[in-house]
């Protein structure tokens, strides 16, 4: 090998997206040089980052907090918002019964105590956040109300958070290599060395004292989510980047590098049945306020357990089970003005009907006469005396069905009916690397590989069947910012030597 194919430098980063940016920010403002690989071409660049609505998780306690970190909010969006509160504890609580209390302890300890600092931090690093009015909040009686925890969005969505840490860590002299993949590390029994990679197809090396792993997971690779996830799942249409492959994770395991974590487990969700692999948009997840049913037109989950963004990531899964791997969201008009913006694109699957008979005939693969009864039974069964308020769980249930409703269950006899056809759609991986609070990777005997760090979705042991929304983002700050801290000062060390 040529010295012209070889690079130095004190830090590499492999990855381009949120966790891996803020990783190369925290670790050049150390005082560390750092080299990101991006696999993606410039114009792809950012993972699923990029494909995501920039929505993230945060504990806060009250509207001052959250002026620190949003500091144009307007008096008159003060005036007509209830912010409220989302503690600490509350935070955790979240991610422990989520994950049904499978969830790391320590790691969710450090995500959840840490995320209002790295909230601050981020916008100290011109990263804007905005309410996300529409989505996480309705208006009710002149005042909106959010729900479910999360908040804010960044500015720009994904594209525009990807864009303000790329622009950031520019500015503070990280350089990034496009279409350079990371294709094995550099290592001996001291630790961790550097990267091999293949940069436009021609193989280098960049020798470093440290590297922190952010490539993301395997969700875009159909042969690991078979054999991880098990059956139908090479069926699932992949979302968010088509570069995480799992190569990251793989070359951590090679050099004896620990896995963790669920790792027959995914972040999947409804989404147009159609929909194209690698795509944003499709995603349809306003079903708290309908019901969804299967070809043999029945319902099947409880569509009102929980507010959306604590269900909608398992629900995939549920409906890749169904016959055909496909379901119908139903609505009528009672609500069809509460559906998500993803309902009004102009690629979507949907039918529209005046009574439910004609809807039934126009449900694509669903037994008709079995829906007509299952919808005729359902409207049956629910507690009208209980008022409707999509703000908050308002227990308007159903009584005496095998699937029931818990929530916002409200009567379908109203025309003109929508519906809906949805498929499963994976977003990233639960299984990865087991890293410790330091973000240090570890090895199969629960030591800390010399050098190694990692953060964002190849981490395993977060999360488990489920996932609170917005929780991702949130963690790849947390754990990138202190992976890029923390390499910094093994750069420090070894200089000092």
């Amino acid at each position: 090998m040529s010295d012209s194919v070889k690079f130095e430098t004190d830090i590499v980063v492999i990855g381009a997206g949120n966790a891996a940016m803020c990783a190369a920010i925290a670790a050049q403002e150390n005082g560390a040089d750092v080299i990101v690989l991006e696999k993606a071409p410039e114009s792809e660049k950012g993972g699923n980052t990029t494909y995501t609505h920039g929505s993230i998780r945060f504990a806060y306690n009250d509207v001052t907090d959250l002026q620190e970190i949003m500091p144009d909010l307007s008096e008159e969006e003060l005036a007509i918002t209830d912010f409220g509160s989302y503690p600490e504890e509350e935070f955790f609580d979240d991610m422990c019964r989520v994950t049904n209390y499978r969830t790391d302890p320590e790691l969710a300890s450090v995500l959840t105590s840490k995320s209002y600092e790295t909230m601050k931090w981020l916008h100290s690093h011109k990263v804007r956040f905005i309410p996300i009015y529409g989505r996480q909040a309705f208006k009710i009686d002149g005042k909106f109300k959010f729900w479910g925890g999360m908040i804010v969005e960044s500015a720009g969505g994904g594209p525009g958070l990807v864009e303000s840490l790329h622009k950031e860590a520019k500015r503070l002299g990280a350089q990034v290599l496009f279409n350079a993949m990371a294709t094995e590390l550099i290592h001996d029994d001291d630790g961790v060395h550097g990267v091999m990679f293949k940069h436009h197809g021609k193989t280098k090396a960049i020798h470093a004292k440290s590297v922190i792993m952010a490539s993301g997971g395997f969700h875009a690779n159909q042969e690991m989510r078979t054999r991880y996830l098990g059956p139908k799942w090479d069926l699932a249409h992949a979302r968010g980047s088509r570069y995480n492959t799992g190569e990251g994770i793989q070359m951590a395991l090679n050099i004896g590098a620990s896995p963790y974590g669920n790792w027959s487990g995914a972040h999947a969700v409804g989404g147009d049945r159609y929909l194209p692999d690698y795509t944003e948009g499709f995603q349809k997840l306003s079903y708290p306020f309908g019901i969804m049913v299967n070809a043999e037109g029945r319902r099947f989950v409880d569509e009102g357990a929980d507010f959306r963004n604590y269900t909608y990531a398992k629900y995939g899964k549920l409906i890749l089970e169904q016959p055909g791997q496909f379901a119908w969201q139903i609505f009528d008009k009672k609500v069809s003005h509460l559906l998500r913006d993803e309902y009004k694109i102009k690629q979507v699957t949907k039918v529209k009907a005046n009574t439910l008979e004609e809807l039934a005939e126009k449900l694509d693969g669903v037994d008709a006469e079995s829906f007509l009864r299952e919808i005729h039974e359902y409207n049956a069964s629910i507690r009208d005396d209980i008022p409707f308020n999509p703000n908050i769980k308002d227990g308007r249930r159903t009584e005496g069905l095998g699937v029931r409703k818990s929530n916002w269950a409200n009567r379908i006899d109203e025309g003109p009916f929508e519906a809906y056809a949805v498929t499963c759609g994976i977003t990233f991986t639960f299984g990865g690397l087991r890293i410790n609070t330091e973000s240090e990777v570890q090895d199969i005997l629960s030591q800390s590989i010399p050098g190694l760090y990692a953060a964002g979705e190849l981490v395993g042991g977060l999360f488990y069947f489920n996932y609170p929304g917005g929780t991702g983002l949130m963690a790849g700050s947390v754990f990138g910012k202190i992976a890029g801290e923390n390499a910094a000062k093994l750069v420090k060390r070894a200089k000092v030597r």
